[in-house]
């Protein structure tokens, strides 16, 4: 199911609720993070993912988790892909293969 209301990018959680409110400076932060400030500013933007590596980060920075940044990238993405993917017609449901048109040759019999 496509969920409407499009998630929020990790990159304005951490401007809107870490960087502004606590008047962090960038270069500084980027520099503690590990990262580039040119990555740190993509981040913020949206134009960036946040990486295991970088959640791992910011979760020792804020004293957050790293599950809170990468499920936030991971809502973020999906939506972003629900909204771009093609349908692909089922093969297997409920556990039981579909024997319909679209599925003709997709398996083959094998002898032993």
């Amino acid at each position: 199911m496509v969920k409407k209301r499009k998630p929020t990018h990790p990159g304005e959680i951490l401007d809107e609720d870490y960087i502004k409110p606590l008047q962090l400076n960038l270069q500084k932060l980027a520099d503690r993070l590990g990262i580039a400030r040119n990555t740190l500013f993509k981040i913020r933007a949206g134009q960036a993912s946040v990486t295991p590596s970088i959640a791992l980060s910011l979760a020792q920075a804020f004293d957050t988790t790293p599950q809170l940044w990468l499920n936030l990238q991971a809502n973020f993405d999906l939506w972003v892909e629900e909204h771009e993917h093609h349908y692909v017609p089922p093969i297997i449901k409920n556990g039981a293969f579909l024997p319909t048109r679209q599925n003709r040759g997709i398996t083959r019999s094998v002898s032993v």
